[in-house]
């Protein structure tokens, strides 16, 4: 972005989720098994892809003249859910449990269990906000 640049920040961050929502679209409806080893690349796209989709939000959020304080995932993905820009808040906050869980948890169970909640829950809900940036980004021009 240059100094001249009036293109919101949210858009270019946006262009990034883009990407990494089909990334991890890709790698989750697969019709055939995973391997391991492709297991573990969905975890890391889903990980990318959450962690680009709360910035989206908080770009967004201050573009729109709001102030988030404390800056955490959490109080961006509240204030995003009040200000309508998300319908469940509850799956994004349990998306961003799993998210911490990966970074931290390493038995097979709680493993399998993201992935099929990425599959069932958190893949939708990231196409829904995929779906509002759209939207939104059809009113800019990059």
């Amino acid at each position: 972005m240059t100094n001249q640049d009036t293109t919101p920040r949210w858009l270019y961050r946006f262009n990034n989720y883009k990407r990494a929502f089909f990334l991890l679209q890709e790698a989750v409806t697969s019709e055939k098994p995973l391997t391991q080893l492709e297991k573990e690349g969905c975890i890391q796209r889903f990980e990318y892809a959450f962690e680009l989709a709360w910035k989206v939000m908080k770009d967004y959020l201050e573009s729109e003249g709001l102030v988030i304080s404390p800056l955490t995932p959490a109080h961006v993905i509240r204030t995003a859910f009040t200000a309508r820009l998300l319908a469940d808040g509850q799956v994004w906050m349990d998306a961003l449990d799993a998210r911490n869980k990966m970074s931290h948890v390493y038995d097979l169970a709680t493993f399998e269990k993201v992935i099929a909640d990425i599959r069932s829950s958190y893949l939708a809900a990231m196409e829904a906000a995929y779906m509002f940036f759209l939207e939104k980004a059809g009113a800019h021009d990059l």
